[in-house]
């Protein structure tokens, strides 16, 4: 399947946004924050980061109003981002259920730099990481 790469792009933006403000807030509305966030990389990554809320806000919303993309990109590297980033909000959900704030605190700030990253310059680190998988997997076959 090939998706238009400026949906997850999207997503990361409000990703980020949501981590950001996860960061700000006390620990119970962190912690009802990064269960929506960890919702959504659930959704992400049984379905596909177009089928998530943010995705089909930006299918149904913002695409609309862009210029078709001028290339189209596989959708199983961002979906592997999104498992990713389940990763890290599953730790941090789990920090902050069980009072291990600092634990949930890392694991936020590290999904939001990887948010970020994708957001601001367009580097996917765990789309980078799907690739390395795939180039690792080539080698050894």
């Amino acid at each position: 399947m090939k998706i238009d790469p400026r949906g997850p792009r999207f997503t990361a933006s409000v990703t980020a946004v949501l981590l950001a403000v996860t960061l700000l807030v006390p620990d119970g509305a962190a912690t009802v924050l990064i269960a929506v966030q960890t919702v959504f990389f659930a959704i992400g990554v049984l379905a596909g980061v177009p089928h998530t809320p943010t995705g089909l806000v930006f299918r149904h919303l913002v695409r609309p109003r862009l210029s078709p993309p001028t290339a189209m990109e596989d959708a199983a590297p961002p979906r592997f981002a999104q498992g990713v980033g389940l990763v890290f909000a599953v730790v941090a959900l789990v920090g902050y259920l069980t009072g291990a704030t600092v634990v949930a605190q890392v694991a936020v700030g590290f999904a939001l730099v990887a948010a970020l990253l994708n957001a601001v310059f367009g580097l996917c680190l765990g789309c980078e990481l799907y690739l390395f998988g795939l180039r690792a997997a080539r080698r050894t076959a």
